[in-house]
């Protein structure tokens, strides 16, 4: 699945001075527009919320009866909520709790979180991060559509899961930055530090805790924003 022409050296000097890299061309390209037919047409999204009621998901169910004005509102209501509180509002799908709780067994995601956590593809994560205590994956995979955002946070591991790098597998379309659904860092001085494009088919990893923010997807998006994202933990 991940394309053999990566040079792990470079992209392991680069993370370890940056403390963030992007790799191109990351997966074999078969498996890149598979990955990305999958999320466009097959994933049940739940939309995944923290507004001042707090985080929760709402299911694909949930939304059908809920109606796209109420939908709406509620992601509104998350951006107001963001003015001076944490908040996000995206489309989410589970991965791990998915798989353990044997739901939708026909979609691909299952065998791509296999994957994620074999010991072939653990190695390589080891390889080119340097740290061999990496023992397994996180995973959700995530649509963005107009007026989509993930606040300002910095993968603070207040539960300590073991987390050690976040991870963002890009499967958008031909991305702008005009679109927005960038990824921003921020440094001490609460300026933009660096912005990683969501170009197609690249991996964007970065060490944690670090602060960033996905800026608001505009409504001139010419397609949605997709991904796999998570973390890779001790």
């Amino acid at each position: 699945m991940i394309d053999s022409r990566i040079n792990l050296a470079h992209h392991r000097a680069q993370l370890a001075r940056d403390s963030r890299v992007q790799i191109e061309q990351y997966l074999q390209a078969d498996a890149a527009q598979a990955l990305a037919q999958c999320l466009g047409e097959q994933v049940p999204w739940s939309l995944a919320l923290r507004d001042g009621d707090g985080t929760r998901a709402i299911s694909a169910a949930q939304r059908r009866a809920l109606g796209s004005a109420a939908e709406q509102a509620l992601i509104e209501g998350a951006a107001r909520h963001a003015r001076a509180q944490y908040a996000f509002a995206y489309e989410s799908y589970m991965m791990v709790t998915a798989y353990k709780e044997g739901r939708d067994p026909e979609l691909p995601l299952h065998r791509v979180l296999e994957f994620f956590n074999s010991p072939e593809y653990l190695a390589f994560l080891r390889a080119l991060t340097g740290e061999a205590s990496i023992r397994r994956l996180d995973a959700q995979a995530t649509r963005y559509r107009p007026g989509h955002f993930l606040n300002y946070h910095d993968d603070s591991d207040a539960r300590d899961e073991g987390r050690l790098y976040a991870y963002v597998l890009n499967l958008s379309g031909d991305w702008r930055a005009e679109d927005g659904g960038l990824l921003h860092f921020v440094g001490a001085d609460g300026a933009i530090s660096a912005t990683l494009l969501p170009r197609f088919n690249t991996l964007s990893l970065f060490r944690v805790p670090q602060g960033h923010l996905v800026s608001p997807v505009n409504p001139w998006a010419r397609s949605d924003r997709l991904a796999i994202t998570g973390w890779m933990m001790r």
